[in-house]
């Protein structure tokens, strides 16, 4: 006798996705989240002074507009403004100019002088495509064949190359760099495997469908994805933290949207010794140092792209950027930090009061590190807009145990949910088909320590749920199968006990 048919441990982007994918199958579904509010990584508060609303993690949200999970939800209805900024991406380079990642693919080409033709061949294969690849790009890599074996082939020869390989098509230090700062994002050294296919993706989502934020910030988001799980019946409860499946009620499957150490913690007895060791001994990457500032005015860049643009990359050539992740990698905070920043206040004014800006900061330090990188955060910025100093209000400054503090599924501050350096990336937590189940038929990982890993896009929840309704409901197929509801609305959310 069960209570009800599945139960999800944690509300974030992830978690919140498996439980909708769960809801529109018609089953009942509860969500346990440990804090008062659900969001996870998507979170938005007053971190600095009242009216300025940060980002508590993820800001910028590439593979969420993309995704083929979201894409397939009435998240619109539910409360989402996608805000676009005029350009998704500007790398500034000391001498004033910029490199720009612009919506078109040939505004971008045009700013990269001669390795323009370069760029249109490397990326002119898969413009118009994003429909037909992200759904075979953004799942686990041995999950059956592809929707488009030779789209996904043609693009994997590129994309599994390591990105240091990859720059070397460019003979220019600025597509160099571009290609860097956008491989970074992967938190791992530019010589692993797949973050050239990290760059690749990111530059074509910018050409396919922005790099664009919710307006308010990334909470709407996550308060939209709750507000459809409750339209279809389910129920969410906050401010209940799960310190073992022996405490939720009893149900036919749990998803759990935890890191692999939490889940073996979580589970206890309930999984198998060796399955259970090898996911408390699951390998983490460096961290992140974040600052949120409250502004009393815009930054004053000196290059004049990155005041139309949505995020800025600070950190010039391959070299440097190379040399920063490396040092947080082999365990050193880098003396000059590669940032990545976001300023949405630019094209979002409810973010922040009249004249007023939030800037979101952060920069790549060793796991666990208890150091202070603001003073070598503020020198980067201030190298590319002299000035910035004298604009901050109000700073609100997080190292690696603050940035746990705010989320336990950032172990020591990483927030890509693992290290994603060797081909961690592509095979998380272990090399494996189905890599979202256990050896306990009911329960199933579908954080980002499974496929296809970091980033707000829910496909790893939406997946794992995908996994359950085959194997526990035996409904439909483990991947690439929608689930929806009859439009009729007859079918409705069913208890464990009317089962």
């Amino acid at each position: 006798m069960v209570e009800v048919d599945a139960v999800v441990v944690g509300a974030g982007p992830n978690g919140l996705t498996a439980a909708v994918t769960l809801a529109r199958a018609g089953l009942a579904v509860r969500v346990y989240e440990a804090a008062a509010e659900v969001g996870g990584g998507t979170r938005t508060e007053e971190l600095t002074l009242p009216g300025f609303r940060h980002d508590v993690c993820s800001a910028v949200h590439p593979l969420g507009v993309g995704s083929p999970a979201f894409r397939a939800l009435p998240l619109e209805r539910h409360g989402v403004t996608w805000v676009e900024p005029l350009v998704p991406l500007a790398h500034p380079f000391p001498d004033g100019s910029a490199a720009i990642l612009a919506r078109s693919a040939e505004e971008t080409a045009a700013v990269l002088g001669r390795d323009g033709a370069t760029y249109r061949r490397l990326i002119g294969p898969f413009l118009g495509r994003w429909e037909d690849l992200a759904p075979d790009v953004l799942r686990a890599p041995l999950a059956g064949l592809p929707r488009d074996p030779l789209l996904l082939a043609r693009f994997g020869t590129r994309a599994a190359a390591p990105a240091a390989l990859l720059a070397r098509l460019f003979r220019g230090e600025r597509a160099r760099g571009l290609l860097a700062g956008l491989a970074a994002h992967a938190m791992a050294p530019l010589g692993s495997p797949a973050t050239g296919g990290v760059a690749l993706l990111f530059a074509l989502a910018a050409h396919e469908v922005g790099w664009p934020f919710p307006a308010g910030g990334s909470q709407a988001l996550a308060d939209a994805l709750a507000a459809y799980l409750r339209s279809l019946s389910g129920r969410i409860e906050t401010g209940h933290p799960v310190r073992s499946l022996d405490e939720l009620p009893p149900a036919r499957a749990y998803l759990l949207d935890v890191m692999p150490e939490h889940l073996a913690a979580l589970a206890g007895p309930r999984l198998p010794d060796r399955f259970a060791e090898r996911m408390r001994r699951y390998p983490h990457g460096p961290a992140a140092f974040k600052i949120d500032y409250a502004l009393s005015g815009p930054v004053p860049w000196t290059a004049e792209p990155c005041t139309r643009a949505g995020t800025v990359h600070l950190g010039p050539t391959i070299r440097e950027i190379g040399t920063a992740l490396r040092a947080a990698y082999d365990g050193a905070a880098p003396h000059t930090p590669f940032l990545i920043v976001a300023q949405p206040s630019l094209f979002d004014p409810s973010r922040a009061p009249d004249g007023s800006h939030v800037l979101w900061v952060y920069g790549h330090v060793p796991r666990g590190w208890t150091g202070d990188l603001t003073g070598a955060i503020e020198r980067q910025i201030e190298r590319f807009a002299p000035g910035f100093g004298d604009l901050v209000v109000q700073r609100a400054v997080a190292g690696p145990h603050t940035v746990e503090a705010r989320n336990p599924n950032n172990v020591g501050g990483d927030i890509a949910g693992g290290a994603c350096d060797r081909l961690r990336l592509l095979f998380r937590p272990t090399l494996a088909r189905v890599p979202y189940a256990t050896p306990n038929p009911r329960i199933y990982l579908c954080s980002s320590a499974t496929p296809p890993g970091p980033g707000v896009h829910g496909m790893c929840g939406h997946h794992a749920a995908l996994v359950a309704l085959r194997r526990v409901f035996g409904e439909f197929g483990e991947f690439g199968g929608e689930v929806r509801r009859p439009c009729d609305g007859s079918r409705t959310p069913r208890t464990g006990r009317e089962r």
